[in-house]
């Protein structure tokens, strides 16, 4: 077997039903919220195309898809990010979810035979940035988001002699879990440090999709780039996703866009990979794409939630509205696993301890003493969720 398996932790959710083990709930309904899974409904136009396609699962579908689909993303990422051009025949590639992508990513970028490289990552982070690049050979480095640097990239944690070592970083903007925002002048830096040291920028965006202000939506990776000036992306490939966008978690559907060069050398790797998109949900994908109608009213329950909800937690967790995403990151009275797993036996409510979405990195964990709230569930749901951690706060403090 690959010795590097061995190196994997085991994942947020296994040690949340370890946490809970032995805890007996009140007979009330349970809600959870500790994971990222949309619960809003799919909207009927993508059922529908889905289904009026099933003649395409016939087909062995191409790794490039087809060419319809790369123009309906290449149309997205021009009206959504205004962009003045993107080349759907070489600068966008359909994949099966962001998840899938990102962990393939690091096993095309990284040159696992030069000693000593490293994948940064934001900390605390998606897992499977740390999986991607155990498994591609390298070595995680953490760049910490704490509160007292407003949950920003803290660069200087890392001497100029590991940022040589560097050869790919994920950054996820709006954060998971804080829901911060990179500005401008933050992918300023971030660009710099890749054309100084030749590392590729891995922009996670599953999230960028759900925010608050109509009038300001989260900048982008390649905005941000063509905003600078940037020639075609160099070193610079964005990951987006139809799960929170349009609440399609189950149909796996995401794509990669950037530099032409990397995303080449991608295609070459997927098409050995074998991870071909079928192409019944290519053609569901191109409706959901297509349409925005959808996405504005998703964007009004998650809206709704957070109206509801800050108000009544930020007395108790201190939690204030994030700049764009669907969590809260709110910080605990106690230890956050002892809280998680108080809060679970007490209500019937999960929320997932921060520690286990970071790792001990410059001498400290940067998500211990918080916990993750992810606003899924329906609006009501969410309502008797943040009512009975407010009775529980007041009782465990």
């Amino acid at each position: 077997m690959n010795p590097l398996l061995d190196k994997l932790h085991p994942y947020p959710f296994e040690k949340l039903r370890a946490l809970f083990a032995g805890a007996t709930p009140p007979a009330v309904a349970p809600i959870r919220l500790s994971i990222g899974e949309p619960q809003h409904d799919t909207p009927r136009l993508v059922k529908d195309a889905l289904t009026a396609n099933l003649d395409g699962l016939s087909t062995y579908p191409t790794t490039l898809g087809v060419e319809a689909l790369r123009e309906s993303i290449a149309g997205w990422l021009q009206r959504r990010f205004s962009l003045k051009a993107v080349n759907p025949a070489s600068q966008v590639l359909p994949v099966n979810g962001t998840r899938e992508a990102l962990f393939a990513f690091a096993q095309c970028v990284v040159d696992g035979s030069k000693p000593g490289a490293l994948v940064a990552s934001p900390n605390p982070f998606y897992q499977i940035y740390e999986g991607a690049a155990l498994l591609a050979g390298a070595e995680p480095a953490f760049l910490n988001q704490t509160s007292e640097n407003g949950f920003g990239l803290d660069l200087d944690e890392l001497s100029d002699a590991q940022w040589a070592r560097v050869q790919l970083i994920y950054v996820c903007s709006p954060g998971n879990p804080t829901g911060r925002v990179l500005s401008l002048e933050d992918w300023r830096t971030l660009f710099e440090l890749a054309d100084r040291h030749g590392f590729v920028i891995a922009a996670d965006e599953c999230y960028s999709e759900i925010y608050f202000d109509e009038a300001a939506p989260p900048l982008g990776a390649l905005q941000a780039a063509e905003q600078l000036g940037r020639k075609d992306f160099e070193r610079l490939v964005v990951f987006h996703s139809l799960s929170k966008r349009s609440n399609v978690p189950g149909l796996r559907s995401g794509f990669v866009a950037g530099d032409a060069a990397i995303l080449k050398k991608f295609l070459l790797y997927r098409t050995y990979h074998g991870c071909a998109m079928s192409q019944s949900v290519q053609l569901a994908s191109i409706a959901a794409w297509n349409d925005e109608a959808h996405v504005l009213d998703n964007r009004r329950l998650y809206r709704e939630k957070f109206d509801r909800l800050v108000p009544l937690l930020s007395p108790v967790l201190g939690i204030s509205r994030p700049d764009a995403g669907f969590y809260l990151w709110a910080r605990t009275p106690d230890d956050d696993a002892a809280f998680a797993r108080a809060l679970y036996a007490a209500t019937h409510v999960t929320v997932l301890p921060g520690q286990y979405l970071a790792r001990e990195a410059h001498g400290l964990n940067p998500g211990a003493g918080f916990v993750r709230i992810a606003l899924v569930a329906g609006v009501e749901e969410c309502v008797e969720a943040a009512n009975r951690i407010v009775d529980f706060c007041q009782s465990f403090r």
